[in-house]
């Protein structure tokens, strides 16, 4: 779980601020990344803010090292109490002060596989409940009651659900970012098709409404791939922004899965859903996940601290108001910015 202690709210007045725990670096066998944002909102109109989801700690298997940034205005940690996320933001008043941000992020990972036991009973509470995008009645619950059937025991129940995602979806490479997570929608209407937050946030959905304990976890790729070569990405991961899917077993702890990264293999690599290569994929993301990926959030359909045009489906990529509004993020003409990320020994 996130680590309070270390992500408390702070101003930067100035030009620089950093958090830290150097004890507390991973141990040895771990890998090392440090991704850096740039943010650059020098079009936009003022008053400008910027919220940017930067790493947490999660379970045993990632560990924030340190947190940094450079701003020429005050910029803070945010804390998202019902979903815990860890948000750097700043707040550009004059139109002639420089808008721009520098976050530097460095982030210690190692590879999950299996179980990993970790949930109170408020969480398991709060990973039931539906949300705006992610409904856990009416034609949800209708889909999760026919595909789980008679199916008692809850690792069968999860494993119904992941491989009828598989076999129901697919990705669509021109949906914009990663989606929009509307589940309800895509059963409604039989629009199967889309990208990680669609396709793995259905995943949710589904195991939530079978009474399975469910959670997205929104991120990006940091590295290339030992796996496959569409898993990964290094240098300018820009683009690279990934949800992943957790599902909870009783007296076991929490599975990774991520029946999305299937089809996307099956898209991008051009090969047959019922080939070797990817039954071999299908059955290692039931319970692994490969860490070339750092974690964010598992925010869902919340409203952002201090935002006014809110809420959001989910926080995956910056985010930024003007008196215009909503400054699109996936519009590299209004918003600019990048982010990268580099292996560090």
């Amino acid at each position: 779980m996130l680590r309070r202690n270390f992500f408390k709210a702070i101003a930067a007045a100035g030009t620089f601020a950093a958090l830290g725990r150097g004890a507390l670096a991973a141990p040895e066998g771990w890998r090392r990344f440090e991704i850096t944002y740039r943010l650059n909102l020098q079009e936009q109109k003022a008053p400008a803010r910027v919220w940017v989801p930067v790493p947490q700690d999660a379970l045993d298997y990632q560990r924030v090292i340190d947190l940094s940034w450079r701003s020429p205005v005050p910029a803070f940690v945010l804390w998202e109490r019902a979903s815990r996320a860890p948000i750097v933001s700043a707040t550009w008043m004059e139109s002639t002060s420089p808008r721009d941000i520098e976050i530097t992020a460095r982030v210690a990972t190692r590879d999950r596989a299996g179980f990993c036991p970790d949930i109170s009973t408020e969480e398991r509470a709060e990973y039931l409940r539906p949300t705006a995008s992610s409904p856990t009645d009416r034609i949800v619950l209708a889909k999760a009651r026919e595909i789980v059937g008679a199916r008692t025991d809850p690792i069968e129940k999860a494993r119904a659900i992941y491989d009828w995602i598989v076999d129901n979806t697919f990705r669509r490479a021109e949906t914009r970012g990663c989606g929009l997570g509307n589940i309800a929608f895509m059963l409604e209407t039989g629009d199967m098709g889309g990208k990680c937050a669609d396709i793995n946030s259905l995943f949710v959905g589904l195991a939530r409404a079978a009474g399975l304990p469910a959670r997205d976890f929104f991120g990006i790729r940091a590295a290339e791939s030992h796996v496959s070569k569409s898993l990964g990405k290094s240098g300018d991961i820009t683009k690279a922004q990934h949800c992943r899917a957790e599902v909870f077993i009783e007296s076991k702890g929490w599975l990774p899965v991520d029946p999305a990264d299937v089809r996307k293999v099956v898209l991008e690599e051009e090969v047959p859903v019922d080939s070797e290569k990817v039954h071999a994929l299908r059955e290692r993301l039931f319970g692994n996940w490969e860490m070339n990926w750092v974690g964010f959030n598992y925010a869902r359909d919340f409203t952002l601290p201090a935002q006014k045009e809110g809420p959001i489906g989910f926080l995956m990529y910056p985010y930024a108001e003007t008196p215009d509004g909503i400054v699109d993020s996936l519009d590299p003409a209004r918003f600019t910015y990048s982010v990268s990320a580099k292996e560090v020994a």
